[in-house]
């Protein structure tokens, strides 16, 4: 069902938790575009019976109230929001694609509740010096961030288009990433189970508006609010060496900078190799 969490300024947050209500908790924030339904696979719990997981839909997307002008930075506080109405003081933090940047913000904003964090193949700041940004991502992506940069109002018309028809049909937006899936993406796509939780968590995200993806694109392409060398907590950066949705020298680039950052690079994996790798990565966490 989730829950209703009010922010400090007023807004509503759309929560959810599962699994063992005394386990140690974590926090799963969801890609883009995504929801806090598409944050794990279905046998996840049974997988890891001693963790209490919890997720939230970032503003704009399913249950949440928009936050026009949000900053990466803005997940901590939101983070923290849940957290409290949820009873829980401190928690790890996982990110998978755009929710690694949200996690990375709330391991660098909350150091005293934030006990570990770990960003799943997640894109660096758009002005990451020595970094060639656009350098082998899809040309969707390319287009997408080009216009948050450059033209809003166009990124916004688009993805208002794209919403509009994924609403009618959410396998539409699977279909359309198909043609650029790396071979190793493919199958990982095509595992019904997979393909199951990327429908549930699009229909969910999209279901009234495209205003998340919006914000999403926009947060990502102007400056985060935080810098990623202040963080403090233990950090593991995983990566799929296939990846060209967020390319692997983002997350290089990330390493160099994270104190003490634990880098996995993983030959023969794409982007959606990330949704398999959450029990391992649970598993560096407990650690």
């Amino acid at each position: 069902m989730g829950k209703h969490v009010r922010t400090d300024d007023g807004r509503l947050l759309l929560a959810e938790e599962w699994g063992n209500p005394a386990g140690t908790p974590v926090l799963l924030l969801h890609g883009t575009p995504g929801s806090r339904l598409g944050t794990a696979l279905p046998d996840l719990p049974e997988r890891r019976p001693d963790v209490r997981f919890f997720a939230y839909d970032r503003p704009g997307y399913g249950g949440s109230d928009r936050h026009p002008g949000r900053r990466v930075a803005d997940a901590a506080r939101d983070a923290a929001a849940v957290a409290d109405a949820l009873g829980i003081e401190r928690f790890a933090v996982v990110g998978r694609s755009g929710g690694a940047p949200h996690a990375l913000a709330c391991a660098a904003l909350l150091p005293e509740r934030v006990r570990a964090a770990a960003a799943l193949v997640s894109i660096a700041p758009r002005d990451a010096a020595g970094l060639d940004w656009f350098a082998g991502m899809t040309p969707f992506n390319v287009r997408e961030f080009g216009l948050a940069a450059e033209a809003p109002e166009l990124l916004d018309a688009d993805l208002a288009a794209r919403a509009a028809a994924i609403r009618q049909d959410p396998e539409r937006l699977v279909e359309d990433l198909r043609a650029e899936l790396s071979d190793h993406d493919l199958p990982v796509v095509s595992d019904p189970a997979v393909r199951a939780t990327l429908l549930r968590s699009y229909r969910e995200a999209l279901g009234t508006t495209h205003h998340g993806w919006t914000d999403d694109c926009l947060a990502f392409t102007r400056p985060w609010g935080f810098d990623v060398s202040a963080v403090t907590a233990p950090v593991l950066l995983w990566h799929g060496l296939d990846d060209a949705f967020s390319p692997p020298a983002h997350t290089r680039w990330l390493a160099d900078r994270i104190p003490g950052a634990t880098l996995e690079l993983v030959p023969d994996a794409g982007h959606f190799a990330a949704q398999y790798a959450l029990p391992a990565v649970l598993e560096w966490l407990a650690r």
